[in-house]
């Protein structure tokens, strides 16, 4: 009778096909290709703090392992998920005990480090400093916000990339020769798990374990396009809703707009949509850029950019998102400008570091009998029964302030007009002001 146990339980796809050396890197040539910064720290054999900054699947771990290979040093790894000080502590006093058994170095791999608190990152400090240990993290977000600056100083911050499709097709080739003997992929299926993967190795080998599994259960060995679509869940594409990856699109949707590519701005919008961003998160930030980017040059830009949230509010999904990525489109063909938007600013940082200025006294109002004995309201021009409807050389400041210059119109779309008619009010202001200093002399 056979042993239930005795065939040993099969290594993931994942580890098999873990780079064993730098050269089986696929991906990250600009941190390992000859001369590279990472290429040469391993070259040179001293071993550093670092942090890896970058998506998903891109080789951080496996980084972080062959470098305690190349340097003979003992390697622990813990994940700020699922670990706290005590487990800190406890790979600590791992690393002293290697020290002064055999004088190996070690190197603290902390996966997703950002997810430790202040206190948490603190307490790697001494030890980093007294050489006890290397510190090598792994992020997925900006370290400049997530982690502490005293660790951020003593580390050297390394950005990986998301894999291109052909670094995807590397991977796919390799592990097809070394795991998936017996299975054949035809374009289509290749492309549709390249693209299902989104730069990440980690789901495409995933994806490639999900496959095989499949093929197996339904006695198959030519794998197509349609298979694919049939056996594997769709999944999303990859962004972390509160992450970097998410508010870059973002910036990348704001920034196409502005730049009038209505292609560029629908495909960040689609990008985002299909990720899962909240269409309502969306809307919003459209109605913004109508406000920052677009302004006072073209004000039909907010008035669609409100009509297209509040018709997805009333269809929801899918429907309601055709009237935001035709706002999108309005927006990004509109005339430009953000001159509100920058005198808005400047009045703000003016008022923020100004004193409290008394309201001068003919703008006052004056309902009681009190107020107009105090001269309250006393010479003020009622701008309706002037020449053009408007009091030339009349003052709206307080007492004693020049006045400002914050709203320049642009010389795009409507503010052509509002700047023009500006432009003629400032004239009647100093025709005024000459006459009134004539008079007077």
């Amino acid at each position: 009778m056979s042993d239930l146990f005795s065939t040993p339980p099969e290594v993931p796809l994942a580890e098999a096909l873990r780079p064993k050396t730098l050269d089986e890197v696929i991906g990250q040539q600009h941190l390992l290709g000859p001369g590279k910064p990472l290429r040469l720290a391993f070259e040179a054999r001293k071993l550093h703090s670092l942090i890896l900054w970058g998506p998903p699947g891109v080789g951080k771990t496996t980084l972080a392992r062959l470098m305690a290979d190349a340097f003979d040093a003992e390697f622990i790894a813990l994940s700020a998920v699922f670990s706290g000080v005590k487990d800190i502590r406890e790979a600590v006093a791992r690393a002293e005990v290697t020290r002064a058994q055999n004088g190996r170095r070690t190197i603290l791999f902390v996966d997703e480090v950002h997810r430790f608190n202040k206190a948490q990152q603190d307490a790697f400090l001494p030890y980093v400093e007294g050489g006890l240990l290397t510190f090598v993290g792994a992020t997925t977000e900006n370290p400049s916000f997530e982690v502490n600056s005293a660790l951020l100083s003593r580390a050297s911050v390394y950005v990986l990339q998301s894999l291109s499709e052909d670094e995807m097709g590397q991977l796919f080739a390799r592990a097809s020769s070394q795991a998936l003997q017996g299975l054949e992929f035809d374009e289509d299926a290749r492309a549709r798990l390249i693209g299902l993967a989104d730069g990440d190795a980690r789901r495409l080998i995933n994806l490639l374990e999900q496959t095989r599994t499949a093929a197996a259960t339904s006695g198959i060995g030519k794998i197509d396009g349609a298979f694919i679509d049939n056996t594997l869940a769709q999944n999303l594409r990859r962004f972390d809703k509160g992450g970097d990856a998410f508010y870059d699109q973002i910036s990348a949707l704001h920034k196409s707009v502005r730049g009038s590519n209505p292609d560029a701005a629908l495909y960040w919008f689609c990008r985002m949509l299909d990720g899962g961003a909240d269409p309502r998160y969306l809307a919003r930030r459209i109605v913004r850029m109508a406000w920052e980017d677009i302004g006072l040059a073209d004000p039909r830009g907010a008035r669609m950019a409100l009509a297209a949230a509040e018709t997805y509010e009333r269809l929801g999904s899918p429907e309601g998102e055709l009237a935001l990525g035709q706002a999108v489109i309005y927006l990004a063909m509109a005339a430009k400008s953000n001159a509100a938007y920058v005198a808005y600013n400047a009045a703000r940082a003016f008022i923020a570091k100004d004193g409290s200025r008394p309201v001068p006294v003919h703008l006052r109002n004056a309902p009681t009998k009190l107020m107009k004995d105090l001269g309250f309201g006393k010479d003020y021009r009622y701008a309706h029964d002037e020449a053009e409807g408007y009091a030339a050389g009349e003052s709206y400041f307080p007492d004693g302030m020049a006045p400002a210059d914050w709203y320049r119109p642009v010389e795009r779309g409507l503010e052509i007009k509002i700047g023009e008619k500006l432009a003629h009010l400032r004239e009647l202001d100093r025709d005024a002001r000459n006459k009134s200093k004539n008079s007077k002399d």
